[in-house]
């Protein structure tokens, strides 16, 4: 569903709104008319009028000065965020605000947050100070409908009209064990082989158990162990030697401690997509740091 602001039912004044921020951060009616430079009474009247636009008390008074009511200190956060974005308005109309300030969420798997994006993360820190970055690690989907993450980077395509895609490369995964477990329990040079074989399972085991066998192997469920839910401590399962599991074939034919346990099956192939939603057309600093992501993930090696 798409959200519509319905335009003609807001009301909301902004010099009222004004005058209630100014005076809940001077203390007092005179501190503030002075700060915006007017009459304490015509101060007076603007806030009154908010109080009696919204039907609440923002202010009770203490002696000669002012504190803010349960209702007004709920509404001075929001009214303080809307002092800073007409700033930022009246600085870029006039041309003094070049910075791209505010935090983006991403979303991505366990494996790309931990290997892949912190170097990215950080050249895009270095260039754009301003922008803060959220980083979600996991396996799971996140909805960015409904603004679980403004970018995700996925393994799949989307399919939705809503959400804008970029395909970021294609990718390869790999078969690998530590080479204390190889020189133990292998060689395994054919796929008969690996029928004595332990593998580092998933705590949701089908998919890679249904994966291994579509690839002709016959690998059975008792040959899994040891499983996690955790795709990175399965991989340090691996490089303790408990056994076979998969990684990215970039970053596990990096690892000196690993090497590839099935040297003569195809690597498992995959896409990486950058996904946000169609937002990032009118977000600057999701813009910004979709594009960043784009040139970082071209500027990888290629994978062997």
């Amino acid at each position: 569903m798409h959200f519509c602001m319905d335009w003609r039912s807001m009301k909301f004044d902004w010099n009222r709104a004004r005058a209630f921020l100014v005076t809940a951060e001077e203390g007092s009616l005179s501190a503030a008319a002075s700060a915006l430079g007017m009459t304490q009474p015509t101060l007076g009247r603007q806030v009154a009028a908010l109080e009696e636009e919204l039907g609440v008390l923002l202010f009770d008074r203490v002696g000669r000065g002012l504190t803010l009511t349960a209702n007004g200190l709920k509404l001075v956060d929001h009214v303080r965020a809307m002092g800073e974005a007409a700033s930022h308005v009246s600085m870029t109309a006039s041309g003094q605000s070049t910075t791209i300030e505010g935090t983006v969420r991403i979303t991505a798997t366990e494996v790309a947050s931990a290997y892949v994006l912190p170097a990215m993360i950080a050249g895009l820190r270095a260039a754009h100070p301003g922008i803060e970055i959220e980083l979600v690690a996991t396996n799971n989907l996140r909805d960015l409908r409904r603004r679980e993450a403004d970018i995700a980077i996925r393994g799949v395509r989307p399919t939705d009209p809503q959400l804008i895609a970029r395909k970021l490369s294609q990718e390869t995964a790999c078969l690998y064990a530590s080479k204390g477990y190889l020189a133990v329990h292998g060689p395994f040079e054919t796929p008969g082989a690996l029928a004595q074989a332990q593998f580092v399972g998933f705590e949701e085991n089908d998919q890679f158990l249904e994966g291994l066998n579509a690839q002709g192997l016959t690998v059975f469920e008792h040959q899994f162990p040891v499983r996690t839910s955790a795709h990175l401590v399965q991989w340090q399962m691996v490089r303790q030697g408990l056994g076979i599991g998969v990684m990215v074939s970039r970053i596990g034919d990096a690892d000196p401690l690993v090497c590839r346990a099935t040297p003569w099956l195809p690597a498992f192939e995959f896409e990486t997509w950058l996904v946000a939603h169609r937002e990032v057309n009118t977000s600057r600093r999701v813009r910004l740091v979709f594009d960043w992501l784009v040139k970082e993930f071209k500027n990888l090696p290629a994978v062997a």
